[in-house]
């Protein structure tokens, strides 16, 4: 049998061929390169999401309370959850100490007056402790009403004044502000204790229905003069400090907000604040 031969391309089909392999293997890496950069693409994508993702499974635990039952107190935060003003710019020093929502007996009878709730001793201020809720309109309104009163009674020696923030209007809607304003309070008496009062002034000052999430918190700090309060107004380093004054300010008997006392006897929120406290306070002079 003949043997075929096939026709050897020409130069000029070689050259086409070579061309179009060229081209194809040019397109093949065009393909990949492609490839590979949507892949890049959406990794990044995907990582900023799980970073988002994260972030906002923290700021919802942070704004749900899901925060320990025990943790440290402030710097001149007490035992009793209060923080304690003996002038306008200085705050009561207290030893460093844990705080446990567990330690509080909820089960017993509340006493007469809450617990720490007293008249100083002879010839010490008149003790004033003021139960306030970061989201409650009447304490808006007392510390409006009062609170240059207050001022004026610690300048002159006369009384210190107690804050204890409770958390009773705590509610979804707002991200339970109330816990995150006394975990702001706690911040402040921490970081920058003669800026305490100021952010009290302007945190009541500023109050909003909705209230304020935490970097409006921290601005309200700063402008109060406590800039290094944000990370712990961020972190809710306080939260278990806020529950544990919550806590007990319930077991004691506290009903509502604002409660006031003065050297252990309760203004009943009928009235004028003041026309109530100043005979006390005379009756010690």
């Amino acid at each position: 049998m003949a043997s075929q031969n096939t026709p050897r391309p020409t130069k000029a089909e070689r050259t086409a061929q070579a061309r179009d392999k060229a081209r194809q293997m040019r397109e093949a890496e065009q393909r990949k390169q492609k490839r590979n950069s949507l892949l890049v693409r959406w990794g990044v994508v995907a990582a900023v999401v799980a970073i988002v993702a994260i972030i906002a499974v923290i700021v919802a635990s942070n704004q749900r309370g899901d925060f320990p039952d025990a943790g440290p107190a402030p710097a001149h935060g007490n035992e009793y959850g209060g923080i304690t003003l003996t002038s306008s710019t200085e705050l009561a020093t207290t030893e460093a100490t844990t705080v446990d929502v567990n330690s509080v007996d909820t089960e017993a009878a509340p006493p007469a007056v809450p617990s720490g709730v007293a008249a100083a001793p002879e010839g010490e201020p008149a003790q004033v402790v003021v139960y306030v809720d970061a989201a409650c309109s009447h304490c808006a309104t007392f510390e409006a009403t009062y609170g240059d009163q207050l001022k004026e009674w610690l300048d002159n020696g006369v009384a210190t004044v107690e804050y204890r923030a409770v958390a009773f209007l705590d509610q979804p809607a707002t991200g339970n502000f109330s816990s995150r304003g006394a975990n702001a309070m706690a911040c402040v008496a921490d970081t920058a204790p003669q800026s305490f009062l100021p952010f009290v002034d302007l945190l009541f000052e500023r109050q909003v229905p909705t209230g304020m999430d935490s970097d409006a918190l921290a601005d309200l700090a700063a402008e109060a003069g406590a800039e290094g309060a944000e990370s712990c107004i961020s972190d809710g380093t306080y939260r278990p400090y806020a529950k544990y004054t919550d806590t007990l300010a319930r077991a004691d008997g506290v009903g509502g907000t604002p409660a006031v006392y003065v050297d252990g006897k309760a203004w009943d929120n009928t009235g004028d604040f003041v026309e109530f406290a100043q005979p006390i306070l005379d009756a010690r002079a």
